[in-house]
């Protein structure tokens, strides 16, 4: 296959970012813009959730469709998923379908059927994360052995991961990281007056408030903490759950809950940290975690293999799922300011010739236009 594509995706909640969003979305918001500057056509399904409406019809010439769900977490995606996969095959939106997410690869079976290929990004293993119920894992558990089997291809964006395909289906997929380039926006200080925080004088968590992301550690750890820097935990859903509602109860007020923060704010609130903080129990390549590093924000991560991997040695490292050891890095960045500085500017210079959006870009194109690939 040579020449132009027509690459249909779902699986993400919105192109570009908007209130609830995560690393899938900005992942596409990042690879298919580029893949349109290739001289591809991509078509990218939206999600309408209630009271949500459409955003526009075009994002850096990815034409934008919309389907609306339910606010059910797992259930939303299936329901978008089920209207996408019909939608792309009776409307040939694309000959190339590319899905997020390994619990939609059932939908790989209908649209091989119909002639299409289908690539899955896998960002982790999903049946590890404790967001799911026990139903929800099980079935994540029977989807990997059809995200491992039924797609042309499965594009992992950690080594871990696909390390763990490969051995347990004795099969041959793709590593293809997340990049780390961030654009450029102007100093204004209007989200720092609006939140009443000062450059500097913060903790910082982007991302969902789910339990793998580990806020279950990072605030009481905070709360424990003699400093009169602030914590602003930036994220949320417009239909949050009993865990981020209990999460939200705390009654220490220098932990501030922004909400969604938007595009050049929420680059700002990274840029000028004193640290940002991932506490997470289970990631894939955080592309949040390479934004602040591209950014020179010094960082404080679990010791996640996935974790270790993006940074290396060039953060302050505590014990997964402990709160004493990550208090204690805490207290250790507020002692050391110069050694965290200089580990920040380590992490610069690693992401910066490791991870680039433009490099994840073409690949993905080679991938895509690749006759020999796993099992095209």
């Amino acid at each position: 296959m040579s020449g132009k594509l027509r690459v249909a995706a779902f699986g993400f909640r919105s192109v570009p970012l908007r209130e609830g969003c995560a690393g899938a979305d900005k992942f596409a918001s990042e690879l298919f813009p580029r893949l349109v500057r290739l001289g591809h056509e991509v078509v990218g399904y939206n999600r309408l959730y209630p009271g949500q409406q459409p955003i526009g019809e075009d994002y850096h010439g990815v034409k934008l469709k919309y389907f609306k769900t339910i606010p059910h977490m797992g259930l939303d995606t299936l329901i978008h998923s089920f209207k996408c996969t019909f939608h792309i095959i009776f409307k040939n939106t694309g000959k190339i379908v590319h899905i997020q997410n390994g619990g939609n690869s059932i939908w790989a079976l209908f649209l091989r059927l119909a002639g299409k290929r289908v690539f899955i990004s896998q960002d982790g293993i999903d049946w590890k994360r404790d967001k799911w119920p026990w139903y929800g894992r099980m079935y994540l558990r029977i989807s990997s052995f059809i995200t491992a089997y039924l797609p042309n291809q499965v594009i992992f964006d950690n080594v871990f991961a696909r390390e763990l395909f490969e051995q347990k289906f004795n099969r041959t997929y793709t590593y293809i990281p997340f990049g780390s380039d961030v654009p450029e926006f102007s100093d204004d200080d209007t989200i720092f007056q609006k939140l009443g925080i000062q450059k500097n004088n913060y903790f910082l968590f982007v991302g969902r408030f789910i339990p793998d992301k580990g806020l279950h550690y990072l605030i009481p750890a905070f709360e424990k903490l003699k400093t009169e820097k602030q914590l602003v935990l930036v994220g949320g859903s417009p239909n949050p759950s009993d865990y981020e509602k209990r999460i939200m109860k705390t009654i220490d007020k220098r932990i501030i809950f922004p909400g969604y923060v938007y595009g050049e704010d929420s680059l700002r609130l990274m840029k000028h940290a004193y640290c940002y903080i991932q506490p997470s129990d289970v990631e894939g390549l955080s592309p949040v975690l390479l934004n602040v590093m591209f950014l020179r924000t010094p960082i404080i991560c679990s010791n996640i293999k996935e974790n270790v991997f993006a940074v290396d040695n060039t953060a302050l490292l505590f014990e997964k799922g402990s709160p004493e050891s990550l208090q204690v890095s805490m207290e250790r960045s507020l002692a050391n300011s110069a050694e965290i500085e200089a580990l920040a500017l380590k992490a610069q210079e690693r992401v910066m010739s490791l991870f680039t959006w433009e490099k994840v870009a073409i690949q993905h194109e080679e991938v895509f236009q690749s006759t020999k690939a796993g099992r095209l």
